[in-house]
């Protein structure tokens, strides 16, 4: 596993290069270390599935680098959506489409680089997420699963992301 902690040009290209390649990177978010992939890619998808130990049935969130590579997934952008992004807001946009276009300038260049990406947290996930059970494994077999880990010289926000839900139902 290699480890980059600059967001340089040169490093982002590299990380695109991986990514491009069926990599899976560990990076920072606006909100999270998350594990991503190419969100077009069924092999991805399974493969950061198996990584978490998750059904590969449940869908992740995706990153974009704009609200023209959004709609580039098929999805309607609401006006609201448009004054608001980039930000650390997660915006469903359909029953199995949640994405977020992150206020990192560096992380939306990657996403210019790459298209559109699969994000999730970097945990495993559990039938319980209180379980008092500990991670099993090591070192060595999360640098088996993932590409790269790349660190950021911004810091990820204090707060998780927002999530909100778009429909046509006004609240009264």
């Amino acid at each position: 596993m290699k480890r980059w902690i600059d967001t340089l040009p040169a490093t982002l290209d590299e990380i695109a290069a991986v990514l491009q390649n069926e990599g899976v990177v560990l990076l920072p978010t606006d909100t999270i270390y998350g594990l991503h992939g190419l969100a077009r890619n069924e092999r991805v998808s399974t493969r950061i599935a198996s990584i978490k130990g998750r059904e590969e049935s449940k869908a992740f969130v995706i990153l974009a680098a704009s609200v023209d590579q959004v709609e580039s997934l098929g999805a309607t952008v609401p006006p609201v959506l448009r004054d608001v992004w980039p930000a650390p807001l997660t915006a469903v946009l359909a029953p199995t489409l949640a994405v977020r276009v992150p206020a990192l300038e560096w992380l939306r260049s990657l996403l210019e680089r790459t298209g559109p990406l699969f994000s999730t947290s970097a945990n495993r996930t559990w039938p319980s997420p209180y379980s008092p059970k500990p991670i099993p494994g090591d070192t060595a077999t999360l640098h088996s699963w993932i590409s790269i880990l790349a660190n950021s010289s911004e810091p990820i926000a204090r707060n998780a992301s927002g999530i909100g839900a778009h429909t046509n139902i006004v609240p009264r």
